[in-house]
């Protein structure tokens, strides 16, 4: 695949991942897996050989590879305030015990401060609070098939949240925790230039005249509307565990 819109990498790069190099592309697999697709729920006007995204991306039998896998933004910090009920909460029941709640301290229980604030509010040493990890890692990678002609660009964070608390000491640790129920999100690119075939997304909770997206074949990344996006999203969270690839590249970028 001529992925001129992407940067040159050789395949030896640590950047560039097979997603597994011992199954080349099987379209009567492929084919089989879109006629299913087309008989459920698309519009009978759909091409016998038409590509549906959602089902390419997610099928095993293509050889998919991970191109330019990368973080754009990333926290990992203890010093996030955080409202004083949770700095208490976090305490030992001994500790709880040894200091009550006081009227004071229940009228400071929804405001935000740090560990170290907390610790003199309540009088005891601030090694006593564990302070939580905060925990933000947005980034994006690129999975292409030369066979098909095809790359997506897809986003991936640890949360949908401003951060995630993570309770650990270590760093790594508390990064690697983070990641257990890491998501795919927001906004997808196509870039096609298969010209033999027909790319198309369906969208069944849309309208009949909106149900069906045609993709067409260009040298430049085209943006794919939210609804379809989230139906991309939608597949690929389904079988995210099928298709270790993603997580594995993931994962090599975060070390």
């Amino acid at each position: 695949m001529d992925l001129t819109a992407l940067p040159t990498q050789s395949p030896q790069s640590s950047n560039t991942i097979d997603a597994h190099s011992d199954h080349a592309y099987d379209a009567t697999s492929h084919q089989t897996a879109v006629n299913e697709t087309l008989e459920d729920s698309a519009p009978s006007t759909i091409e016998p050989n038409a590509i549906i995204l959602a089902e390419a991306l997610t099928d095993k039998a293509i050889s998919w590879r991970i191109h330019n896998c990368k973080i754009s933004k990333k926290i990992m910090t203890q010093d996030t305030p955080l409202p004083f009920l949770y700095h208490y909460d976090s305490l030992d029941d001994s500790i709880k015990q040894t200091y009550p709640l006081t009227p004071a301290l229940l009228a400071q229980f929804n405001t935000p401060m740090t560990a170290d604030e907390a610790a003199k509010l309540i009088g005891i040493d601030k090694a006593l609070i564990t302070s939580p990890w905060h925990v933000k890692v947005i980034g994006s990678l690129v999975v292409f098939s030369e066979a098909l002609q095809l790359a997506v660009r897809l986003h991936w964070t640890n949360t949908g949240k401003e951060t995630q608390q993570i309770y650990t000491k270590d760093e790594a640790d508390a990064l690697t925790a983070a990641f257990k129920e890491w998501q795919f999100f927001g906004r997808i690119d196509v870039l096609y230039k298969n010209t033999k075939q027909t790319l198309i997304s369906i969208d069944e909770q849309a309208e009949n005249d909106q149900q069906l997206l045609t993709i067409a074949a260009s040298p430049d990344y085209q943006f794919l509307p939210a609804p379809h996006a989230l139906v991309v999203i939608a597949k690929l969270e389904t079988d995210k565990a099928e298709l270790p690839w993603f997580e594995s590249a993931i994962l090599e970028r975060l070390v």
